[in-house]
């Protein structure tokens, strides 16, 4: 709606303004404008950025417990088991960077 009151404040100074100063304000407008989609823009890659990170980790936590699933019985007998290093598998086998190369096309500005 932030635009729609822009299109409304240009109409406005247009409608009040002589054939000759309708330039500048034209393009005073247009910096503002441009400079609002701008911002919009980081706004979106920030949010991009954040959704991406809830992706991979949904994606490396439903890797995880499927392999918990799977181990069951096996993972309790196996304590000593070094648990960093089976979450970097998990994270590493998890999908996740092809998921996610899918996703973001549809995702990000074009």
């Amino acid at each position: 709606n932030e635009m729609r009151g822009e299109i409304n404040r240009i109409n406005q100074a247009l409608h009040n303004t002589n054939a000759r100063g309708k330039t500048p304000i034209v393009r005073d407008w247009i910096r503002s404008v441009i400079s609002q989609i701008d911002h919009y823009k980081t706004e979106h890659r920030s949010l991009l950025k954040e959704a991406t990170s809830m992706l991979e980790l949904a994606l490396w936590k439903a890797k995880i417990g499927e392999k918990e699933e799977i181990l069951g019985e096996v993972k309790a007998k196996r304590v000593k088991m070094d648990i960093q290093s089976e979450r970097n598998e998990r994270r590493v086998t998890s999908g996740a960077n092809i998921v996610i190369k899918n996703v973001l096309p549809f995702l990000e500005l074009v």
